[in-house]
This record gives structure tokens, sequence and C-alpha cells, in this order.
């Protein structure tokens, strides 16, 4: 088969061991974040391994706009790939400080070939301060964004990074999240992100890849993807949805904005959450979690609840493991939101495909 590049990041692979197998054949954007996700021994860090040219695979196809890695046995090896790799572990070179392990990737990049400078990457993450110390004397949260920094200065053209919270306790992870974030919105390269955790995902993703045994099971943009019902998404125990429009009110004196969505001026809704820097006329998006969602048939206005939405009953899903519990999809301003609610809820609301209802919000994060 002939294999033609467009503006996209083309994967076809396929690798047997003892015991597992890959078989992939992807087309994914050559902008924003793509998150891996699946359970762990899914194959997301062996996808990840293969495209860097780390893992041999005799036949297969990948390449990146106009550049092919791998055309069948002709590959290209792992160091000619334009590529930076960010581990579970920072991986640094104990020898050297910070700022000489920067340096070590900025000799590896050439010297015509800047796309992020120097200055840039040491301001983004927030690492000037630590630069002439050593990986022994940084906290694991430093060395992972010295790390990250290392791999821009690579000057990359593909950045992929397995899982670079995964080896940092809470605390740590809650303190990177926002440089890894700042990182993802302002690269402007394509970024294939490893995780199993449904909250980075969120949190970064544009773009999602559900790997299960080597194979891909589901992908689509987030957006879509977690607002579906038949999907790993919806089972999951953290089932929510991502929801973007334009903060068009703030109330200080409450500590609340208003953010408005939908598809047109007219059916637009307003959903309240908690104040934070965002300013009038920015766009935002909310994470609403299924759990945080009730139903009810009639406006309570003696309700502490805030955000009481008109919407219409989409689908009905029975949890297969929780036979008590039923996840509802439905459409306010033609945008999906997910209830999960007990099963005795459902039959005494006598819920339906196209049944009017209110829906009850309890809360709506802030994601950026």
């Amino acid at each position: 088969m002939k294999n033609t590049l467009s503006s996209s990041l083309q994967v076809r692979l396929s690798l047997q061991r003892a015991a597992f197998s890959l078989a992939v054949d992807v087309q994914l954007p050559n902008q924003g974040v793509t998150a891996l996700f699946g359970a762990s021994g899914s194959g997301k860090t062996t996808l990840l391994r293969c495209i860097a040219g780390l893992d041999s695979t005799p036949e297969g196809f990948i390449g990146l706009n106009e550049e092919v890695w791998q055309n069948g046995k002709r590959t290209l090896p792992a160091y000619k790939r334009p590529i930076g790799y960010v581990f579970q572990e920072a991986n640094l070179f104990p020898h050297l400080t910070a700022q000489d392990n920067l340096a070590f990737a900025m000799k590896r990049a050439g010297p015509d070939s800047e796309v992020i400078t120097y200055d840039d990457v040491v301001e983004l993450l927030n690492i000037k301060g630590i630069l002439s110390q050593y990986p022994h004397q940084l906290s694991g949260g430093e060395r992972q964004r010295v790390a990250m920094a290392r791999a821009l200065l690579i000057q990359p053209k593909l950045l992929l990074m397995d899982e670079p919270l995964s080896a940092l306790d809470e605390g740590l992870k809650q303190d990177i999240l926002p440089y890894l974030e700042t990182l993802c919105q302002r690269a402007q390269i394509p970024i294939l992100y490893v995780s199993h955790s449904l909250d980075e995902v969120i949190r970064l993703a544009d773009h999602i890849l559900v790997l299960e045994q080597g194979r891909v099971v589901e992908q689509g943009d987030t957006a879509s993807l977690l607002g579906q019902l038949g999907t790993s998404f919806s089972k999951h125990q953290d089932a929510s949805v991502v929801i973007s429009g334009v903060v068009t009110q703030q109330t200080p004196e409450w500590g609340l904005s208003w953010l408005a969505f939908g598809e047109d001026d007219l059916n637009q809704q307003t959903i309240a959450f908690t104040q934070g820097k965002e300013q009038r006329g920015d766009t935002v998006s909310l994470r609403i979690q299924s759990r945080d969602v009730s139903l009810s048939l009639s406006e309570q206005e003696n309700s502490s609840i805030l955000n009481r939405l008109a919407g219409v009953v989409d689908e009905i899903e029975t949890d297969l493991s929780d036979s008590s519990r039923v996840m509802v999809r439905l459409l306010v301003a033609q945008t999906p939101i997910l209830a999960r609610i007990t099963a005795l809820s459902a039959h005494r609301l006598s819920l339906k495909k196209g049944q009017n209802v209110i829906v009850q919000i309890k809360s709506a994060a802030l994601l950026r």
C-alpha cells in the first residue's frame, strides 16, 4: 500500500512479543495534545517507544507531515528523529548541573533549528533559580521540569511524554501540573502524552487514543469522546464532560464567574463556577463530573444548587458493574452532560429518551 503524508502524524505498526502484540493504524493531529490512555499493559509505552525508534518494528510506517521516519524496512534511527522524550523518571545526567543538562540538549539540536529559545523555556518552566544545582539536589518535580526543558531544547518536531507525573507524590503532581498545562498550551508542536490518569487526560488532552491489549478501541477529540455513552470513559468512576464557553458575567462579591455555552446565542445557557484569574470575555473550559449532576422534573426554587438548567434526556445506560446505578446522557443547549444517578431515581422519574428535565449541577471545576 502506498503511503501519502498529509499534515498529521501517521502510524501503522505491528509488533509481536511472547505475551503481547501491538497492532496500530492511526492518523493523529499534528498539533495539540493527544493522550494515549489505557490500563497498565495496554501498549501505551510500547507505542511511544516504537514512534521514537527505541523499539524496532520490522514492518510499518511512521511519518509526520512531509517527513517519513519509517517505511517498511527503511528506518531512521532514534538519534536522527526530531523527537523530544520525557520519561517517567527524569533521567538527567547526574554529573552535570541542570544548566549543563540543557546545554547538552542545545548542542544536539544544532545551530539552525531553533524554534523555542533557551530563555523562553527557562521562564516557561520556572527553573532559573535551580540551574546551578545538580540532579541529586533537586526535588522530583524540579527534576521533571528540567527534563521537560531539556526535551524542548532539542528543538523537536514531536514531543513524547511517558507518564511524566507517575513517579511523583500527589503534592508534587499538583505543583508541576500548572507548568505542564502551560507547556501543553504554548508548545507549537504535537505532543503525545501517555497516562492512565483520567484527571490528567481531561486537564491536558485535546484528543484521546484509548488502547486495550495493544489495539485502538476508541479515538476522538476529548470533549466529544467524554460526552458519549458506551465508552470506557462513561463507565469510569470519575466520568465527566468538558464544556467550553465564554465568561459573560462575574460577581466578585460572591466569588463567582458565569460561563455561557451553547450552539447559538438564542439557545445559550450559563453555569456559575468559583471565580479564578479569568476575565470577562475569556474562553474557558469546565469539568463537570457525572456524580455532581442530579435531575428533577420541575424547577425547584428553594434549593442551594445555583445551576439548574433545562435539558433533554438523550440516552440512558445501565451500569453493568453496579445494577443500582444508571448513566444518563443529557443535552443542554445541544451540549452533552452526563449524570450518574440511582436506578431507583430513574424509575421514579420515569426517565425516557426525549424527556424534558431540569439538570442540576452541584459544582463545576475550571480547567483552563
